[in-house]
């Protein structure tokens, strides 16, 4: 997706969620308030690391292009109680229109960077890298997944569509490893895969979920090159790490399941390559965050 392309899509997203909360009219701020100038600042109420930076600018401008919002800080900075993140002048009533709005992309996108450095801090004395997954919130996985870089993590796949993952579902219902690589490569090497994702099979990353000993081997035979091991606990995950690298060294292995802070250093500390983890954006409490105003 092109930077522009990235842009017209976050533009899309709040237009819709500024549609939801405005509808016909902020009622409250058009019955009470004279429109005036502004001044205002967005402040932290929390310690974390910011995402939203881009979707806040969007909303206001949307509401009113005459409104300046100067960010104080970037995405993926740290921020603690008390700083100041946007400095906002504009008109008060369409200030407080955007208010709500422009707040919850801000907390609930920081809240997912600031999680995510948790886990980030807690195997940083490690080669393991921390991913996301697909457990996002409809409509938002392209600003959620942002937002997980931000806080120091990387991104598994977007979707279906850039990715092979081969779990236990399909597995079952190819049959066996083998099985569901063989039809792998044979699909990849057809006109169909590469006209409708227009694309070639070595730009396509091919994973599979292991859960035995047996099937990693299966898995490593058939020349795999990414393992999922899911739900494991350490001293499995341990054992399978130790087989994978004897068998070959240079597969990566990604640990999944039963992932909490508590537990993210060990299971690192496998020597497994990544740990995704859904909760980093199906689980992140919002960052807080304040507007200010002052009139005149």
């Amino acid at each position: 997706m092109t930077p522009e392309h990235k842009i017209a899509s976050i533009r899309t997203i709040v237009e819709t969620a500024l549609k939801e909360d405005i509808g016909k009219g902020d009622l409250t701020s058009l019955a009470c308030i004279e429109p005036n100038p502004m001044t205002a600042q967005i402040k932290a109420k929390c310690d974390g690391y910011l995402s939203g930076v881009k979707p806040v600018l969007i909303a206001f401008d949307i509401v009113d292009s005459a409104n300046i919002i100067r960010p104080v800080k970037n995405d993926g900075d740290s921020f603690n109680t008390g700083d100041i993140i946007f400095e906002i002048e504009g008109f008060n009533q369409t200030v407080l229109t955007v208010e709500r709005t422009a707040l919850n992309f801000l907390g609930h996108l920081s809240g997912i960077a600031s999680l995510t450095n948790q886990f980030v801090e807690k195997v940083k004395d490690t080669n393991c890298k921390i991913l996301d997954t697909r457990k996002t919130t409809p409509g938002l996985r392209m600003l959620e997944k942002e937002a997980v870089t931000h806080g120091g993590g990387h991104n598994h796949r977007i979707g279906l569509f850039d990715m092979i993952l081969i779990k236990d579902n399909h597995i079952a219902s190819a049959g066996s490893i083998s099985n569901a690589i063989k039809q792998t490569d044979q699909f990849l090497d057809t006109p169909d895969f590469r006209l409708q994702f227009d694309t070639t099979r070595d730009k396509i990353e091919i994973e599979v979920e292991v859960a035995t000993t047996d099937q990693l081997a299966e898995a490593i035979d058939c020349g795999v090159m990414r393992l999922l091991l899911d739900n494991q606990s350490l001293d499995s995950l341990a054992a399978m790490v130790q087989k994978a690298r004897a068998m070959n060294p240079a597969v990566m292995l990604e640990a999944s399941g039963n992932v909490n802070l508590d537990t993210v250093a060990s299971i690192a500390q496998t020597g497994v390559n990544y740990i995704s983890i859904g909760a980093l954006t199906h689980s992140a409490v919002s960052s807080d965050f304040t507007l200010l105003t002052h009139e005149g």
